[in-house]
């Protein structure tokens, strides 16, 4: 029998729509705009322009890792050290500067450790066949001992000939009065959405997560996919430490200590899957600016601020539960 055209566009349509109720981003996305309807009326502050400004910068830190962390998390793999290697980032940044070297220096010094620490945690992973838990966890106790040697354990505040570069380059807002991490996270954003969608990397990565052995067996290259990974997602936490250190004008280090938790909720929140295979972009900023948003929501209604990692847990275990119940329904 032949489909008339009105058939297909429906069959399309049918799709496209059970596709978007099938997603875990969409119904997260959907909670953070409900969120954001009832704070807006619940109190008088939250929709202030001062408060939103707050609320789009804050969130930016998390979202650029869980960037990062999201490739991790597709692949099959966890990256536990994303806090201390941003630590170390913007540690290695502080000093390079104060030292009297400019911020290009200090900037290529961060990234470069930052690629370092990535390739040393992949390839333990890949070709020595390490467990992911095991290596990023030695990475965090390592990350943050190398930051206290770098700075003798002191507060870095002076950041040398280029300090109203850096403080310029974190804290500004150049572009229409965005905060300028903003701008830096949707362009990341935008990249690794374009990487994950349209390119032969991001498949085999999707492709790893999936099935490794079906990946190995069809000729990906698994071990250097898997080293890349873990070098983005090292690269994004140290490219959010550059950020932070040039927003905060100081640099201690506790700096992020705790938010590896914080990026994985992002991640899993936003529909990345643990068992690998499934993530993306947009996912990663919509599970960041939930998280945000609880955490500010809760100073603005009067709750106590402790209460804050019992909301993010009951968050993950939702978004798990939501996994669990499409997995089912898909496999009846």
């Amino acid at each position: 029998m032949a489909v008339t055209l009105d058939q297909t566009i429906a069959q399309k349509q049918h799709g496209w729509l059970s596709n978007r109720l099938a997603s875990q981003t969409f119904w997260v996305l959907i909670a953070l705009g409900l969120a954001c309807l009832f704070l807006s009326f619940a109190t008088d502050s939250f929709a202030t322009p001062k408060n939103i400004y707050n609320i789009t910068r804050n969130v930016t830190f998390v979202a650029i890792i869980a960037l990062g962390m999201t490739l991790v998390i597709i692949s099959g793999g966890i990256d536990l050290s994303v806090g201390s290697v941003l630590c170390l980032c913007s540690m290695v940044l502080a000093v390079t500067m104060n030292a009297g070297y400019s911020i290009e220096v200090g900037i290529a010094a961060a990234i470069g450790t930052a690629l370092v620490v990535g390739a040393f945690n992949g390839i333990l992973i890949a070709y020595l066949d390490f467990p992911p838990f095991v290596v990023t966890l030695g990475m965090l106790s390592i990350a943050r001992s190398l930051a206290m040697v770098a700075s003798n354990n002191t507060v870095v505040f002076q950041f040398g000939p280029d300090h109203d570069q850096l403080l310029a380059l974190g804290g500004g807002a150049w572009l229409f009065g965005i905060a300028n991490p903003v701008i830096y996270m949707v362009v990341l954003a935008l990249l690794t959405g374009f990487v994950l969608r349209w390119t032969k990397f991001g498949r085999h990565v999707f492709a790893i997560g999936g099935n490794e052995h079906a990946a190995t067996l069809t000729g990906v290259p698994v071990k250097r996919i898997k080293v890349a990974v873990y070098m983005i997602s090292a690269l994004s936490a140290g490219i959010a430490g550059i950020i932070q250190t040039g927003w905060l004008g100081a640099v201690t280090t506790n700096l992020g200590a705790g938010m590896e938790l914080q990026v994985i909720a992002a991640a899993v929140i936003g529909g990345a899957n643990l068992a690998g295979g499934i993530g993306t972009a947009l996912g990663a900023i919509v599970g960041a600016a939930l998280i945000e948003v609880i955490r500010n929501s809760l100073g603005l209604l009067g709750i106590n601020a402790f209460w804050q990692g019992a909301f993010i847990g009951g968050a993950i275990v939702l978004a798990v539960l939501f996994d669990r119940i499409r997995n089912f329904r898909q496999s009846e």
